[in-house]
C-alpha cells in the first residue's frame, strides 16, 4: 500500500512543524508528566551525571545524545534534549555512534519522525544500517518516535516496496494507521507503564498524532506504555522506547526524561 504525498515535508509516518496548528481530538484528561527543573528528576532529586563520549565532552559530566538527521523532525528533539540540560548531536554517518578505536561517541540515540522509507533507504546508502542495529542491540538507549518506531520494529505490516526495519523491538506495526495528515490530532494518555521517578499513575503524555503508525503485536518483554482508544502507541523494551506519536511537538519531555535516565543508569563504556 502506497502512503500518500503529504505537502510538508516532513511527511509521517511524519512530522509537522513545532509552529503548525493541530485539530483538538476530545478533552483534556490532564496535563502532560510535569517537568522537573533542569538536572532533577520528577521527586525534584539531582539526576545523575555521566561520562559522555562526545569529544568535547569527554571530560565533563552532560549527556550526548544523537538524534539521527538524515531527514525529518530533528530539531524539535534537539531543542526538547538540550532544554533538559544534555547536549545534542547530528548523526549523519557511522563515525557519528563510534570512534575510530570503537569507543561509543554518545550517550543515547534518537530515530525522530520523517518517512519511514526514505528514512530506511538513507540508512542503507550512508552505511548507517548496521552500525544503527549493532548500537542499538549492543544497548545504547533509545527513542524512536513515529516513523522512528517503524524503523525500530521487527515487522512492517504494510511495508514500501522494499522497505526494510532495523528489527531491534520485538513489535509489529501498520503505517499510517490513524490516518492522513489533515486528520492529525492532539490528545492527552495516560501513562500505563510502570512508575518511575520520571513519570506514573495519573500522568499523561501530550502527544502529537499526524499519520501515525500503530503497534500491532507486542513480543516477549515489550511493556505497554500508552493507548490510544484500542491502540498500542508507546511501548519499552529493556532500553529502547518507541511510540508512534509527537512529544517534541508539544513541549512534552517526559520520554526524552526517560531516555536520559537510562542513559544515566547505563553509562556508555568511552574510551
Amino acid at each position: 500500500m502506497s502512503e500518500p504525498r503529504s505537502q510538508h515535508p516532513m511527511t509521517d509516518d511524519a512530522a509537522l512543524p513545532a509552529t503548525a496548528a493541530l485539530p483538538t481530538s476530545g478533552a483534556r484528561a490532564g496535563g502532560a508528566a510535569s517537568s522537573p527543573p533542569q538536572g532533577t528528576d520528577r521527586g525534584g532529586a539531582a539526576v545523575p551525571e555521566q561520562r559522555s563520549g562526545a569529544d568535547s565532552d569527554r571530560a565533563g559530566t552532560v549527556p550526548v545524545v544523537g538524534v539521527l538527521a538524515l531527514q525529518g523532525g530533528v530539531v524539535e528533539h534537539m531543542r526538547a534534549v538540550e532544554s533538559l540540560g544534555a547536549r545534542a548531536v547530528k548523526v549523519r554517518a557511522a563515525e557519528d555512534l563510534v570512534d575510530a578505536a570503537g569507543h561509543p561517541r554518545i550517550d543515547a540515540l534518537i530515530l525522530p519522525g520523517g518517512e519511514s522509507s526514505t528514512v530506511d533507504r538513507l540508512c542503507r546508502t550512508f552505511g548507517l544500517f548496521e552500525p544503527l542495529q549493532e548500537a542499538i542491540r549492543g544497548g545504547l538507549p533509545t527513542l524512536g518516535t513515529c516513523a522512528g518506531l517503524i524503523m525500530l520494529s521487527s515487522g512492517i505490516e504494510d511495508p514500501a516496496p522494499g522497505q526494510q526495519s532495523l528489527g531491534v523491538l520485538d513489535v509489529s506495526v501498520n503505517r499510517n494507521a490513524f490516518g492522513s495528515q489533515v486528520a492529525s490530532a492532539e490528545v492527552d494518555l495516560p501513562w500505563l507503564g510502570p512508575p518511575s521517578d520520571v513519570v506514573g499513575p495519573g500522568d499523561h503524555l501530550k502527544a502529537a498524532f499526524i499519520r501515525a503508525p500503530e503497534v500491532t503485536r507486542t513480543g516477549e518483554g515489550v511493556e505497554v506504555l500508552a493507548r490510544h482508544g484500542d491502540a498500542v502507541v508507546a511501548v519499552r523494551q529493556g532500553s529502547i522506547l518507541g511510540i508512534s506519536f509527537h512529544p517534541e511537538l508539544m513541549g512534552d519531555t517526559t520520554l526524552h526524561r526517560l531516555l536520559l535516565r537510562d542513559a544515566a543508569r547505563h553509562p556508555a563504556q568511552h574510551g
